[in-house]
């Protein structure tokens, strides 16, 4: 970490700031009956969320073992946005503690932001729902860049919103919950931290310390004080 302080401190969206699990369960739930199939497990769907929409509508298709065409995944993926669109924010809700932290971030002048892969029009509505979005100071969706996390350019673009050179890149932290978002933010030299309490599949769980990162967080209430803590100087 920089001796310099913190100039601004970015978020991945699904399973890092905002625990949006409920509402993606509910939709496959509901697809899942309607077919006349059994719906995966709430604990399944939750740890493919960051993987995105195509995984979570695969397993559901994988857990019934569909015989489908592409075209008819793709037709199910469509169906699953649409109903999540309509229904982004039912049971979506900040992690418990971090909107203090957002508080303290405004109070004190630091600047946050959004890095997700998610696409804009769902993150903008998401962020509008939980009186987020005249907040956050920037937001970087994959309809901006020509490469996705885990390639810097996100991170860069996010630093150039902000009006900060990539020079200064180390005192920006950036906190995900998937392995792109930490090699993303170690790409473009920032200071990473990752949340574990996020949307990971048991598989990687005994692999986390290998990623990488410069911090990890096991729970949202463990990133708070890491992050109000003197290692991170707020000047």
């Amino acid at each position: 970490m920089s001796t310099n302080y913190v100039k601004a401190v970015l978020f991945d969206l699904d399973g890092t700031l905002i625990d949006t699990a409920a509402d993606f369960i509910r939709i496959i739930g509901r697809m899942s009956e309607a077919n006349g199939w059994q719906a995966p497990s709430s604990e399944a769907i939750r740890e493919q969320v960051s993987a995105g929409a195509g995984a979570m509508v695969s397993l559901m298709l994988k857990h019934n073992s569909q015989p489908l065409t592409e075209e008819q995944v793709q037709q199910y993926r469509q169906q699953f946005l649409d109903e999540y669109e309509a229904e982004i924010c039912v049971d979506s809700r900040v992690f418990p503690e971090l909107e203090s932290l957002l508080d303290y971030y405004d109070k004190n002048g630091t600047p946050w932001g959004i890095v997700t892969n998610k696409p804009r029009y769902l993150s903008t509505k998401l962020l509008e729902c939980l009186n987020l979005a005249e907040r956050c100071s920037v937001l970087v969706c994959p309809d901006d860049v020509s490469n996705t996390k885990p390639d810097p350019e996100p991170m860069y673009l996010a630093l150039e919103k902000l009006e900060l050179p990539r020079g200064v890149a180390n005192s920006v932290i950036y906190v995900g919950d998937h392995i792109r978002d930490i090699q993303a933010g170690a790409a473009a030299g920032m200071t990473n931290v990752l949340a574990s309490y996020g949307y990971i599949p048991p598989e990687d769980q005994d692999d986390l310390e290998a990623w990488g990162a410069d911090y990890i967080a096991e729970t949202p209430k463990a990133l708070v004080k890491l992050l109000r803590s003197k290692e991170f100087d707020y000047l």
